[in-house]
């Protein structure tokens, strides 16, 4: 499970009433929560009065996930400076998921089943809520939406789930979820939809369910239920401040995770379509000094030479108000448009420049990984720099003498570091600091302040404010350097 610490994030999600392919004969297996199976085991409309019925329904087909993965630690700075290596030690994690076909495939995030977010667990195990375990074996799995998919060769048939429909889900209608929270397996929380489309970036799979359904480390992968038994979201993280639940989770919808779900089953690679500009949100400061209205459009701040984006004549500046005919908004990001597109496909891009309408045709090519993605850019193309001349945020320059900045798309790709990266960038470090003086550079990201995780500035601001209140002198930060395996933990000292 991903945490965000602070005012920021952690991981979560599903969707409505699609069967998927398995291969097995029509109408030799009944999911689990079949309208006909639902008949007199939906709670009726309005605050239910026991989610009893419900739950007894849903939860054989949720599981338990246990992992085992060899991930490659720092040694200490001496054995460093002696020229040793990483060392690799095992770690283990538990996480959920949840059963779509009788013969045993099995839904899940990434991150449950791979520790470091880059390999993948050596021993994947699988408790069903009956209490017998199977090894499981990786079908396939998407590491820009989060999703893996499973499968157990378990006597069939097996108890299983469909997806539903997350774009009819409205705030405010009730939920459930089931998982294996802290270990403590066949766990069901409730509550209600908070937001049915959050924002959270600027990314192609950035937008959640959130609700405040009790959701906590170990519930990742597993399913939120509406109230007809259908899977709308895959629980994906939640805002932790104070290390535990308070009410704010998401979930992948699974309007998202249907199709991504469908082509791992059979096998199919998952291309996305792909511009290769850099935008940022306007504000709304921004849409009044050009008469826009607010939510609408994106701006282009970068336009690296050779993509898709330069060569329809994309220019930094831009506004993109349309993608395809559809409106660019908070909820509609470019990015998210773009990648339901099939590479190839030409496009209409209505722009505003300089305060005029601009239609321009661009080819959607097929999305890069992040590192195709810096190979194509280079060293000596115009990519943008985030954190160039960057005004820091929070805490951390006064404190500590680190200009920092909340992690985002665009810096992953310019630290060439996975696009699901969270964490405070380092922008600048004061030459005269403790930072300075243990190596801290820019282009460092802390993970995590006091050994708790954080997701931004926020988290980092929290940290310095509790050593403080508690008369402590430094703080402990982890830090991710790029193109180094592991985190190494550096204490630095508070300025007075």
């Amino acid at each position: 499970m991903r945490y965000a610490y602070g005012v920021t994030s952690a991981l979560l999600l599903g969707g409505a009433a699609l069967s998927l392919v398995t291969g097995l004969p029509a109408g030799a297996q009944v999911a689990q929560n079949d309208d006909a199976q639902m008949r007199g085991v939906v709670p009726r409309p309005g605050a239910p009065e026991s989610f009893a019925d419900l739950t007894a329904q849903l939860q054989p087909a949720v599981v338990n996930i246990a992992v085992r993965q060899k991930v490659e630690v720092p040694t200490s700075p001496l054995a460093q400076i002696m020229g040793r290596g990483g060392q690799a030690r095992l770690a283990e994690g538990a996480g959920s998921g949840f059963i779509i076909s009788a013969d045993g495939y099995i839904v899940t995030n990434n991150h449950v089943i791979s520790l470091d977010q880059q390999g993948v667990a050596d021993n994947i195990s699988v408790k069903l809520a009956d209490g017998t375990e199977y090894t499981a074996r990786l079908i396939g799995r998407d590491t820009d939406s989060d999703i893996a998919l499973l499968k157990i060769d378990a006597p069939a048939p097996l108890p299983f789930v469909k997806f539903g429909d997350s774009g009819k889900a409205r705030a405010g209608d009730w939920v459930i979820a089931i998982g294996n929270p802290f270990g403590f397996g066949g766990t069901v929380t409730s509550g209600i939809i908070s937001s049915v489309n959050r924002s959270t970036g600027n990314g192609a799979y950035n937008h959640f369910i959130q609700s405040d359904a009790s959701i906590n480390s170990g519930n990742s992968g597993g399913p939120m239920f509406d109230m007809r038994g259908n899977v709308i979201g895959i629980n994906n993280w939640i805002v932790a401040p104070s290390g535990g639940n308070v009410g704010i989770g998401f979930a992948i919808p699974s309007d998202t995770a249907k199709p991504i779900v469908a082509k791992l089953m059979s096998g199919r690679a998952i291309e996305r379509g792909f511009l290769g500009v850099q935008i940022q949100p306007i504000t709304d400061d921004i849409a009044d000094s050009l008469g826009l209205p607010h939510d609408r459009g994106e701006l282009v701040r970068a336009v690296p030479a050779g993509m898709p984006g330069a060569k329809a004549g994309v220019r930094p500046g831009d506004i993109v108000l349309k993608v395809n005919g559809i409106d660019v908004t908070n909820d509609r990001t470019l990015s998210a448009i773009v990648a339901d597109i099939a590479p190839g496909t030409a496009i209409p891009l209505d722009i505003l420049r300089q305060g005029k309408p601009v239609r321009l045709t661009a080819v959607v090519a097929r999305r890069p990984s992040q590192q195709e993605m810096a190979q194509s850019i280079g060293p000596g193309q115009s990519q943008g720099d985030p954190l160039q001349n960057a005004k820091g945020q929070g805490l951390a320059g006064a404190a500590l003498g680190l200009q920092v900045l909340d992690m985002n798309p665009d810096i992953a790709m310019q630290l060439r570091v996975p696009g699901s990266t969270r964490g405070a960038v380092i922008a600048d470090v004061d030459s005269a600091s403790d930072a300075a003086n243990r190596g801290l550079q820019r282009g460092d990201i802390v993970v995590s302040a006091n050994f708790a995780p954080i997701t931004g500035t926020a988290g980092l601001d929290g940290a310095i404010n509790g050593a403080k209140t508690a008369g402590r002198p430094s703080v402990t930060l982890e830090i991710q350097r790029s193109g180094q395996p592991g985190t190494i933990f550096v204490a630095l000292r508070l300025r007075s």
